[in-house]
């Protein structure tokens, strides 16, 4: 029993190597590497850029913010860009499909790995069918056997329109990813350009009626600092939708330098694009008169602009189909990703030779989000979209930590090199035993010795410290991940008694106080100059950065209700029993052989210099 826990403890804790051109091209699963920096910026801003943010404004200002909802949305960005920073650093430096998924597996094992991309599968599933099921209302003139219908006997209200969206995407994205980021660019500069008309136009209004908004009685901040912060909160999921960027990582021309500008760009634009349209709206209708559903139209009605309705709804569809195509996007990669891993059935790893893209993992993407889009309103689900994105979000920030004060400094080999390792270390073993030695040298021979054994112990002792430095390290970034766990529960859990909470607050303050000071003087590690793909994006402020970051997302994850995590729950033990009776014993790691990186790099020298590919 205690060599099964032990077997299975390994595997949970196993981890992969950075996806380099050379394993890939071994797999001979290559995809089309097509993406420019513009292309990029269009994925980001077109994932990003939802029809909520046509509801959301006046949602939020009514609510919580007032017209203080510009900080709001500004606060909001800042907190996301703690995010885009962490995922600048880890795309260019692991420039392959799978994101999220792909970083936990190398930083930290195999077990949370499958958690993340088994949660990001529900995400992009489930998101994907609430942005389809969003725009046929919006749409007034459908045909008949496209409108909604209900189904009396099963008290079903079922979508084709959805479905059929869901449907066309599908066949777009398996075009190629050159055809689908063209078409998503067009659609995503179309409704910038309308977020543009509300702005100029906006602030036409605005200027002629001396923008009456922040004239009223309650001041800037009508709720106080408090709303202002919940309306952060509740605006900050209008800006996850670049992880969409980094899912595309393998089919970027220069993954180094264009995969930080993409993500970088398209969080400042949909930033700047949010601020600008709130700073208009809440300024031409008072705060407490705007309407829930929709803000935007009915101000510009309110003076007199009718006609604005109909360019608004365009927008918001646009933003909806631009987003339909970033929700759908990102799962194929995920599913390939984690089937070349040896977690799900190699079907889903297959690339079409015409198209290069992953056709298979596609198309049974479309099916699954076109049949939920038909039969659900998966409206009521939508919280566990969330779930999946700040997941994603924190153990990319734990990634940061552990690349820079204890990456892996060892690599799974491949078994068609293992014959290498062992010859490498046969030959080892003779150099140590040595051809034996005449008399006339022995006096040579304990010169040398001696000197070999000063530089031994100076290479022991070099040794001794930096392992007693990894292990600070990694219980240092353990105690910032418990501290913020017990700190978030204990100060978002108002049921429990005053005391009790203040107690678990000041404790998990201090776990994670104590982890980051510790992060702060100790340093970092040098195997991170080597670390994947270098030359790229490096993550500013770091161990401070992430730890806010984790900090955040955690915090958000905690206040989402028990609802949600129940439903997410279920699914994730759905997961956990695929991975114990299929992913565990297909993955690729089975059996593997782990070597020091650097022995890992001459065995890879001396095979191809042998001309033996891996």
């Amino acid at each position: 029993m205690g060599l099964e826990e032990g077997g299975a403890m390994r595997a949970l804790m196993r981890r992969k190597q950075v996806d380099s051109d050379r394993v890939r091209a071994a797999g001979g699963h290559q995809l089309a590497k097509e993406l420019s920096v513009t292309q990029l910026v269009a994925i980001g801003v077109g994932s990003t850029i939802g029809a909520g943010v046509y509801v959301l404004v006046g949602t939020v200002a009514r609510e919580h913010a007032g017209p203080a909802l510009t900080l709001s949305f500004l606060i909001a960005g800042v907190a996301a860009a703690l995010s885009a920073f962490c995922y600048a650093e880890l795309a260019s430096r692991c420039p392959s499909a799978g994101s999220a998924y792909h970083y936990s597996y190398i930083c930290v094992g195999e077990g949370v790995a499958w958690l993340i991309g088994w949660a990001l599968i529900l995400e992009y599933t489930i998101g994907g069918s609430a942005v389809a099921r969003g725009i046929s209302p919006n749409l007034d003139s459908l045909p008949w056997f496209l409108a909604r219908h209900e189904l009396p006997w099963f008290d079903v209200v079922v979508d084709p329109c959805a479905a059929f969206l869901v449907l066309v995407v599908t066949a777009l994205l398996c075009k190629g990813i050159k055809e689908s980021s063209f078409v998503q660019g067009v659609v995503t500069v179309l409704n910038c350009f309308v977020m543009l008309f509300v702005i100029i136009a906006g602030s036409y209004i605005g200027f002629q009626t001396g923008w009456v908004g922040y004239k009223v009685a309650g001041g800037f901040f009508p709720y106080g600092a408090n709303g202002m912060l919940a309306g952060s909160a509740t605006v900050f999921f209008a800006y996850i939708g670049f992880d969409s960027v980094a899912s595309t990582a393998e089919e970027v021309k220069n993954p180094q330098r264009d995969l930080p500008l993409g993500i970088g760009t398209a969080l400042s634009v949909c930033c700047s694009l949010y601020m600008l349209v709130s700073v208009v709206i809440v300024g031409l209708v008072p705060y407490f008169a705007m309407d829930p559903d929709t803000p935007i139209s009915s101000a510009f009605a309110r003076h007199g602009m009718h006609w604005a309705m109909y360019l608004v709804t365009t927008g918001a569809v646009l933003a909806l189909c631009s987003t339909l195509m970033g929700s759908i996007l990102p799962q194929p990669r995920i599913l390939m990703a984690m089937a070349r891993d040896g977690l799900l059935p190699s079907f889903f790893s297959d690339v079409n030779q015409r198209t290069q893209v992953p056709v298979k993992s596609t198309i049974v993407t479309g099916i699954c989000a076109a049949c939920l889009a038909f039969f659900m309103d998966v409206s009521q689900l939508a919280g566990m979209v969330s779930v999946g994105t700040l997941l994603a979000f924190t153990i990319v920030a734990v990634s940061i930590l552990i690349l820079r004060y204890a990456p892996p400094d060892e690599v799974p080999l491949p078994s068609s090199l293992e014959a290498s390792f062992r010859l490498s270390q046969e030959y080892d073993e003779e150099k140590v035993r040595g051809p034996p030695v005449d008399a006339n040298h022995e006096q040579l021979s304990s010169v040398v010795e001696s000197i070999n054994d000063t530089l031994i112990e100076k290479k022991q002792d070099t040794s001794v410290e930096e392992s007693k430095r990894r292990k600070a390290a990694v219980c240092s970034i353990s105690s910032v991940c418990v501290g913020v766990v017990v700190l978030t529960t204990s100060a978002s859990f108002t049921f429990l008694p005053f005391l009790l909470r203040c107690f678990f607050c000041v404790f998990g303050g201090l776990l994670l106080l104590a982890g980051l000071g510790v992060l702060c003087y100790i340093d970092q590690d040098d195997g991170r100059h080597s670390f994947g793909h270098s030359g790229g994006f490096i993550c500013p402020f770091v161990p401070l950065l992430p730890v806010m970051c984790i900090l955040v997302n955690t915090y958000l994850l905690v206040n989402l209700g028990g609802g949600t995590w129940m439903r997410v729950g279920v699914w994730l033990v759905m997961g956990v029993f695929v991975y114990i009776f299929y992913g565990r014993t297909h993955s690729s790691l089975t059996d593997v052989v782990y070597v020091p990186v650097a022995q890992a790099e001459e065995i890879y020298g001396s095979s191809s210099s042998s001309g033996f590919v891996a």
